[in-house]
């Protein structure tokens, strides 16, 4: 699954966020500085001839995921965001990526490279980094296989409509596809998943938060607190639990801890609302 998504015109323009990025970082801890979670060696230039051969940061890993999900954009010059936007962005990715298909050699090599702190999303960082390290490619790819496609179905259904009603293909797709089209998204052409699928809601949040996908602070927290609270912990509970799971179980604990930290940052007060308590 590449380019999962392609943007339309959306209603709105852009606006800057409103969200407090310095309380947001404090609210999950500050494990997303890019000094915290990533060693600094030298890589070589991977298969992908798009990314460059540099000193491995964050933004070394979301350019990978970027060159992976949205190829036809990776010329263009990325709009500026505030640091925490840019953060859950490469983490948002990084997950994107991981779910839509298995990371190759070059992949595991840069994942291998995260480090972290001792908070909760950090130690998640080392023990990916660490399965990363430790794993072939070949291994992995038998792995997804298993978790998310199957011989007529994986183990696990990482689809929105699946988690809330039981059945693929039913309301909450048909609403989330209303809520797309409001902003001006788009399935790309040729590509076969719902978009209910994890890994593309994982992107199109990523859009959101590096200015992919223009939205407003308060837009990106109601199409959060309507696609994804409901069901997106759940499945990567289930994925950490999940009998096929070796690497992939640190990927389900990276992800529900990164969005409870989602959760905790979108329920803090923006700048206005600071500006302007009489009305919180």
């Amino acid at each position: 699954m590449t380019v999962l998504i392609r943007t339309g015109t959306p209603k709105e323009e852009n606006e800057t966020s409103d969200r407090r990025p310095e309380e947001a970082v404090r609210a999950i801890g500050g494990v997303l500085n890019p000094a915290d979670l990533i060693e600094p060696p030298q890589l070589p230039v991977s298969k992908l001839s798009k990314v460059p051969a540099r000193t491995l940061s964050v933004e070394a890993v979301m350019d990978l995921a970027s060159e992976i999900l949205w190829p036809e954009v990776g010329h263009e010059q990325p709009v500026e965001i505030d640091e925490f936007d840019a953060h859950r962005a490469q983490e948002y990715l990084l997950l994107a990526m991981l779910l839509s298909r298995s990371p190759d050699a070059a992949t595991l090599n840069r994942i291998a490279k995260l480090r972290g702190d001792a908070t909760p999303l950090g130690l998640a960082h080392l023990a990916l980094a660490q399965a990363a390290g430790t794993a072939s490619a070949e291994r992995i790819a038998r792995e997804y296989f298993t978790l998310f496609i199957g011989v007529g179905r994986g183990e696990l259904l990482p689809y929105g409509s699946y988690y809330l009603t039981g059945f693929l293909n039913e309301r909450p797709l048909a609403r989330l596809r209303e809520d797309l089209r409001a902003h001006g998204i788009e399935r790309a052409e040729g590509q076969v998943e719902p978009e209910d699928h994890a890994a593309t809601l994982c992107e199109i949040m990523a859009g959101m938060a590096c200015g992919q996908f223009p939205t407003i602070a308060r837009m990106q927290q109601e199409f959060f607190e309507k696609h994804l609270a409901s069901w997106t912990g759940r499945f990567f509970a289930d994925l950490e639990g999940a009998e096929a799971a070796e690497f992939y179980r640190q990927v389900g604990t990276l992800g529900r801890l990164f969005l409870e930290t989602e959760t905790k940052a979108f329920r803090l007060p923006t700048r206005s609302e600071v500006r302007n308590p009489e009305d919180v």
